[in-house]
């Protein structure tokens, strides 16, 4: 369907949802569930969730298939419930009135389960954990499956040995009083045992790798990584395997790195939240550095005709073009022309950082800009062109305002 219409991508929910789902699964009348999880991450401003909305016009079209979704009880979300297209046909199972000691129960399960089948690669390990030792973690946990699983990643640790390792985490954190603050203690244990006591060098680079992999647009590799901060390939790999128990990582430099949860970005983001400053990101900061990176790489490597096509060519006539673009356009360049202007969106605007990329972004559009053009072309997304002039523009007046603020305000105290 993508294929024949590569236009629906950029149609309204209704229709995308009309065309994808609904239509191909209606003509064969297939009998599936389809499950959407986490349905409250979805940005959306609507009093109500719009997926919800148009779910509920569109549900009765195809009577075989179920959809099963997951979701915190956001306001939009429960709002999305209610409609009345969608209650009628809707059974709600709120997990948060399951018994606790139920809850429990399973989180102990897990816990004994996976230091079990550690205990079972390692030697040494016997009668291990104590249960005292598991008490003390479903304390812990509070009913968050996400704090067991981080906690059995950070101590199946294959270079130290575990007892270490879950000992550091008892005696490191405190007991939460709540979710956030229970995640918060973990986290923040497991970054100062990552990282110990760099100097403000090394934090500084851990803290730009992290933006890096926290605020990508779409996952990056640790090559691309390097490639966008300038940093040698070599070194980005040893950063990331410090917190590998809170990343998705491959042995492969290739692959996307990924946080293992989102409620990590969620920590590391929020200065409220990750009180430790070694590690805090600052969205505007980094999305400063990110952009600065992505316009840096541009204006040193785009040329004219990167994939070596014909005079006159159209993309379609170019049998090999996804093949000479993996050859030609690395995926560092790829990136930072797709993306640049969504980090310079959310990039600091203050007047004291404008000037470091103010000359950046002046000689990518005086220079660059057909080039970028024709990259954005083969990857087939020259609409992300419209955004990024509509966000420069965006940014320009922005800028300016804060200008005219600052020049008036120091007017004024003469």
């Amino acid at each position: 369907m993508i294929k024949s219409d590569p236009e629906v991508a950029y149609e309204s929910l209704y229709n995308q949802m009309h065309k994808l789902i609904v239509q191909p699964l209606k003509q064969p009348g297939i009998s599936t569930v389809i499950i959407i999880d986490a349905l409250d991450e979805c940005e959306d401003e609507g009093p109500a969730s719009v997926i919800l909305s148009v779910l509920g016009r569109l549900v009765s079209e195809i009577p075989k298939v179920k959809f099963f979704l997951t979701g915190r009880p956001e306001p939009r979300v429960y709002e999305g419930f209610r409609l009345p297209l969608l209650a009628k046909m809707t059974d709600t199972f709120v997990l948060h009135d399951v018994e606790q000691h139920r809850v429990d129960s399973d989180i102990r399960l897990f816990f004994r389960t996976s230091f079990s089948e550690l205990a079972s690669r390692r030697s040494g390990l016997d009668n291990w954990p104590a249960e005292e030792q598991l008490d003390s973690l479903c304390e812990r946990a509070a009913g968050l499956f996400i704090y067991a699983a981080a906690t059995v990643r950070f101590v199946d640790d294959h270079q130290r040995d575990p007892r270490s390792q879950l000992d550091l985490l008892l005696q490191s954190q405190k007991i939460g009083a709540r979710e956030g603050e229970t995640l918060d203690t973990l986290y923040t244990s497991i970054l100062q045992e990552a990282f110990g006591d760099n100097d403000p060098e090394d934090d500084a680079r851990a803290r730009a790798v992290l933006g890096a992999v926290v605020l990508a647009v779409n996952p990056l590799s640790s090559s691309t990584i390097a490639a966008l901060l300038g940093y040698d390939a070599e070194d980005i790999p040893h950063l990331l395997l410090l917190a590998k128990s809170l990343l998705v990582l491959q042995e492969d430099a290739s692959h996307p790195v990924r946080p293992f949860h989102k409620s990590f970005p969620d920590f590391i983001t929020d200065s409220d939240r990750c009180t430790d400053k070694r590690f805090f990101i600052s969205a505007p900061d980094h999305n400063l550095q990110l952009v600065t990176g992505c316009l840096d790489l541009t204006n040193r490597t785009l040329v004219k005709n990167m994939c070596d096509l014909p005079d006159g060519v159209a993309n379609s006539d170019v049998g090999d073009l996804m093949e000479r673009v993996e050859e030609c356009i690395d995926p560092a360049l790829q990136y930072a022309s797709l993306w640049w202007h969504v980090h310079l969106a959310d990039a600091d605007t203050t007047p004291a950082h404008t000037p470091t990329i103010t000359p950046t972004l002046r000689q990518f559009l005086g220079k660059k800009f057909l080039f970028w053009l024709e990259v954005l072309s083969v990857l087939d997304a020259v609409k992300n062109a419209v955004e990024a002039l509509q966000v420069i523009t965006g940014w320009l007046e922005v800028c300016r305002a804060s200008m005219l603020n600052t020049l008036s305000a120091f007017t004024h105290r003469i």
